[in-house]
């Protein structure tokens, strides 16, 4: 991970993060410990697929706990500011609508946090960033990753 990045999170995605971080240290740790150990039981760990698996997640396991300690130790979390004169920023839904009255909400998200099954899309991505810094009734355009150019106008900017 690149320690000279900054990393924005709303406070629900740190929360997140430290759930995941808890869980892979804990439960999922004991989990995998269990797999090694039966593994070993098997016999010649030379040609053993159970152990090399359980080794393989552990490592795996382990990287993940090492990346989101990371990511927490260098994070900014983005506190809900107050409703006046709202800007879509990190932590913000922003509702957008169309030429042909088509319309669309996205939650406004740090990188890490990125979802697009959830609608929420990172503040560095084109919209994200053709989205920060405007307000309600704002138009913006930006052109989508297939190479469309999209415009929209803000009709409601939520926290």
């Amino acid at each position: 991970m690149d320690n000279s990045k900054k990393i924005e999170l709303t406070p629900e995605g740190r929360q997140k993060l430290v759930e995941e971080l808890a869980y892979r240290e804990g439960e999922k740790h004991d989990e995998i410990v269990e797999r090694i150990k039966e593994a070993r039981g098997f016999g010649d760990l030379s040609e053993n697929s159970e152990y090399d698996a359980a080794k393989e997640e552990q490592s795996h396991n382990e990287s993940r706990i090492n990346e989101i300690r990371q990511i927490l130790s260098v994070a900014t979390v983005v506190a809900a500011g107050s409703h006046a004169n709202l800007k879509v920023s990190i932590g913000t839904t922003v509702t957008l609508v169309d030429a042909k009255g088509k319309t669309a909400e996205f939650t406004i998200v740090g990188t890490t946090e990125t979802n697009s099954l959830e609608h929420k899309i990172s503040n560095e991505s084109p919209a994200g960033q053709a989205l920060i810094g405007h307000g309600e009734g704002e138009e913006v355009e930006f052109v989508t990753p297939t190479g469309k150019a999209k415009k929209y106008t803000i009709t409601a900017i939520t926290r």
